[in-house]
């Protein structure tokens, strides 16, 4: 069991009261400050719109060529990724992207890569960069909806949900970039995270030496790495508290925020005098400076989307204990077993070779990828990073927040348009 005996000591009513607000705020958060669903849209009737797959209802609609691919990780997971080869309305050459560089892009917690394309065609960066001359992929991580089967489980079955971001990382972005590689003719690829999509990142970097040789560099966007410092009330009560371990007790190795039960208890939640979900969603993200209402639907049709409980557990055991290591079985009789070891190990960011390409942009109002964490980080990777030189490039956006950067409607000015310079200094 994810981390060992019951050591929370919840009682029942408390426990229910921290389960309705983790779920209200993961609610709040997959919303990213979006306003209320427009009258008469449900839940099912969204998840129907997004039912044609990411090249056939958010890219093909737009002009842009798209290709739909499946990649099989070493434990069995069928993960769905797409190709945008070329801008909109160019002939894609040579079979594809053409001897174009190409990009992967992968999304954060409880997102999907619609992430990349929330937005219209000038204002999302998929769409931005295959008009730029990129060769443009889009990751799904296990459990989301397009990315739910496996060569022998089903997304039923407890043990299709035994995974955490360790898992990710060196098992999901371990076989794309590989797969990437291989159908770009082996060209080196730049890598772009948000939120969860940098800490694989960093975590591969820092202990998968053999997939720096397939990457250019790393775009990481709201980088989340270190998280003792994260100052979201909300998430941090739920570690606190030992919510994700809780719910895995009473039986949900999936976390699926759009279960009917969470949607019944969100919607009552929301409904009771008092209680604002619009600044809830701002408590537990921070307060995003410039977003608008323009994918609203978009949103409502894609996400928010499941996860493994056991990554819950992950990320609350590194709030909690401030540090970059794997998944802590809670013993160290299952440590050992799974590591050698009593405890977990570290990842070891310093690791990362000094002259490999990084490109960190945060935000002062990010309440889930806080300042004081980022700039652990930034000094742990300056042990390795000169940032006199061009391989460690940082860029902070005083009033940005988590989401603003995949969906604020002038990231395209403030955050593509360097991230896309520091590419072309890394192509010379």
């Amino acid at each position: 069991m994810p981390g060992g005996g019951n050591r929370c000591g919840l009682q029942p009513i408390s426990l229910l009261q921290a389960l309705a607000t983790i779920i209200l705020a993961v609610a709040a958060a997959a919303a990213a400050a979006r306003p209320a669903p427009i009258a008469g849209t449900s839940s099912s009737t969204s998840r129907v719109a997004a039912a044609n797959g990411t090249c056939q209802s958010r890219v093909a609609p737009f002009g842009y060529a798209c290709e739909e691919h499946t990649v099989t990780t070493e434990d069995g997971y069928i993960l769905s990724l797409q190709r945008i080869p070329s801008g909109r309305g160019e002939t894609a050459a040579g079979g594809g992207g053409g001897g174009k560089v190409p990009v992967l892009l992968q999304h954060g917690l409880m997102m999907d890569g619609v992430t990349w394309l929330m937005n219209s065609p000038n204002e999302s960066l998929g769409y931005i960069l295959a008009d730029n001359g990129y060769d443009v992929w889009i990751a799904n991580s296990r459990g989301t909806v397009y990315s739910r089967h496996h060569t022998s489980l089903v997304s039923s079955d407890s043990a299709y949900w035994n995974w955490s971001w360790d898992e990710l990382s060196s098992k999901d972005l371990s076989a794309v970039v590989q797969y990437v590689y291989s159908q770009a003719g082996q060209q080196k690829m730049h890598y772009v995270g948000h939120s969860l999509g940098t800490l694989i990142a960093l975590a591969a970097l820092s202990d998968q030496q053999q997939q720096i040789g397939m990457l250019r560099s790393a775009g990481l966007l709201s980088p989340i790495a270190f998280l003792d410092k994260m100052s979201s009330p909300l998430a941090r009560a739920a570690a606190d508290v030992f919510l994700a371990e809780a719910l895995y007790w009473l039986g949900l190795s999936e976390f699926d925020p759009t279960g009917e039960y969470v949607h019944s208890l969100v919607t009552d939640i929301c409904k009771q005098p008092g209680i604002d979900c619009y600044n809830l969603m701002s408590a537990f993200t921070g307060d995003n400076c410039c977003l608008d209402n323009s994918s609203v639907q978009v949103f409502l049709a894609h996400e928010p989307q499941a996860t493994a409980t056991k990554n819950m557990i992950h990320l609350a055991q590194m709030i909690r204990g401030g540090t970059i290591a794997k998944y802590d079985y809670g013993n160290a009789g299952d440590n050992r077993e799974h590591y050698g070891q009593a405890t977990p190990p570290a990842y070891d960011v310093t690791a990362i070779p000094g002259d490999f390409p990084l490109f960190l942009s945060y935000g002062g109002r990010d309440s889930l990828s806080d300042v004081q964490d980022v700039s652990r980080l930034l000094r742990a990777l300056g042990q390795s990073h000169s940032r006199d030189g061009d391989k460690l490039t940082v860029q902070y956006l005083a009033d940005y927040a988590h989401a603003d950067f995949v969906m604020a409607r002038n990231a395209r000015e403030r955050v593509y348009a360097p991230l896309m310079a520091f590419f072309k200094l890394q192509e010379k």
